[in-house]
């Protein structure tokens, strides 16, 4: 670029913070949020999704790392990076408005050999097609002449403290050849497990939208052979394990798919087909099958507590888990809703309990308030093991059960005394 890098990361949720702190060790970096409550937060030296430790952000805030809420604290940087949710919306329709509301925040600031790359999660040709003329409106610049891009999907796994965001390979994106080496070198000086150069802006959106539905398909296929071996009466777990000692052979495993990538990204996918004319048959599938799988649970909880003799109309049970996967307090997306929703349809009382989840985020997106923590004189008539936090794997159960209860175990974590599972 001719001159000092200094970046700008908007959006610090679970991917921004983590991309701008690991960049405040080698550039000097600024992270742009909407949310003062948020930056403040953070500048007070806590990340509440957990994703950046306390010792790690208040480290880095000691070397330099500020977070604003002011959009003229970021107007002299060069760097733009913009990582924002893509979310669908309740027809599971791509909602780029987040997308939108960055690209007008860059058009405010950018200027003249300035570089913007995206990061969050689109179908192949959001970034050239919907992205750019927001900037180039706002900032009244010509792309690739005045400013220019690139695109550096998010390969973030929230939870996850061994594959933290340096140590997963990078795939990188510039809109010219040369811009899309500045941008490689830009990622590549911070990111130990590489990175790896796509050769366009549009093969790197594509890349990145197939890894998840990839994963989303297997899953849902495994899914399916749940449903069918537990109409056979045969143990799952058993047959995967089984099968899993062939060499080639994919360990994947049934359970409810939910979160803002693998329960998202096929239906960006699809919709990018369907605009060009073709319908995916499989994608959509597969989402399906795992869409449905919440409401599975339940119903295969409640004709176990037939069986027993259990009178479902007033009973009460606990589900254990709430957040989308374990170990982190990100309720987004979560498939746990589904089973929730499906159950209050016979009028059951259910207690949620979930140690990681933010209650009020709770309250605030499905209207219902889990518990952190839970009396174990408390006793259930059914019990579903439905994340595998660490708390949970552990635990005794046997002390919320009655002498005739139900426990269904999802995620494959209890041991003992399990009457169904996935």
């Amino acid at each position: 670029m001719g001159k000092e890098i200094k970046i700008a990361v908007i959006g610090l949720g679970y991917v921004g913070l983590p991309l701008a702190r690991l960049f405040s060790t080698k550039y000097k970096t600024v992270g742009f949020d909407m949310s003062q409550r948020r930056v403040d937060a953070l500048m007070a030296g806590h990340d509440a999704t957990l994703e950046v430790s306390d010792e790690l952000l208040q480290s880095a805030i000691a070397n330099g790392f500020t977070c604003t809420a002011n959009i003229e604290d970021i107007k002299d940087c060069n760097f733009y990076v913009v990582a924002v949710p893509t979310p669908v919306d309740r027809d599971n329709k791509p909602d780029l408005t987040p997308l939108y509301g960055a690209s007008e925040t860059v058009g405010r600031v950018i200027a003249p050999g300035d570089i913007v790359v995206y990061e969050s999660t689109v179908y192949p040709g959001v970034t050239e097609d919907e992205c750019i003329p927001v900037v180039e409106k706002v900032s009244g610049l010509k792309y690739n002449v005045d400013f220019y891009a690139g695109y550096s999907p998010e390969r973030i796994n929230p939870g996850d403290k061994l594959h933290t965001v340096e140590k997963i390979k990078k795939v990188t994106s510039g809109s010219t050849p040369e811009i899309g080496q500045i941008v490689d070198q830009v990622y590549s000086s911070v990111i130990t497990a590489g990175t790896h150069l796509a050769p366009t802006i549009k093969v790197a959106e594509a890349a990145k939208v197939i890894e998840n539905s990839q994963r989303d398909i297997n899953i849902a296929f495994v899914n399916e052979l749940s449903k069918i071996f537990n109409l056979m009466g045969i143990d799952t777990q058993a047959v995967l394990e089984a099968a899993g000692t062939k060499w080639n052979f994919l360990p994947f495993r049934p359970g409810l798919v939910g979160g803002h990538c693998i329960g998202v990204d096929p239906y960006y996918l699809a919709m990018c087909a369907q605009r060009f004319g073709y319908n995916p048959e499989i994608i959509l599938a597969g989402r399906r099958m795992n869409d449905g799988m919440g409401n599975y649970v339940a119903t295969q909880t409640v004709k176990l507590m037939v069986k027993k003799g259990i009178n479902v109309s007033h009973s009460k049970i606990a589900i254990f888990g709430f957040t989308f996967k374990e170990n982190c307090p990100d309720v987004r997306n979560t498939k746990v809703i589904d089973i929730y929703n499906s159950l209050k349809e016979y009028g059951i009382d259910i207690t949620v309990y979930d140690p990681w989840a933010n209650v009020a985020v709770a309250q605030h997106e499905y209207g219902i308030e889990p518990v952190n923590t839970l009396n174990p004189e408390h006793q259930f008539d059914a019990v579903i093991m439905a994340v595998a936090h660490n708390e949970f794997k552990s635990i005794d159960i046997s002390g919320f059960l009655k002498e005739q209860s139900v426990v269904y175990d999802v995620k494959w974590i209890v041991n003992d005394k399990v009457d169904g599972k996935l």
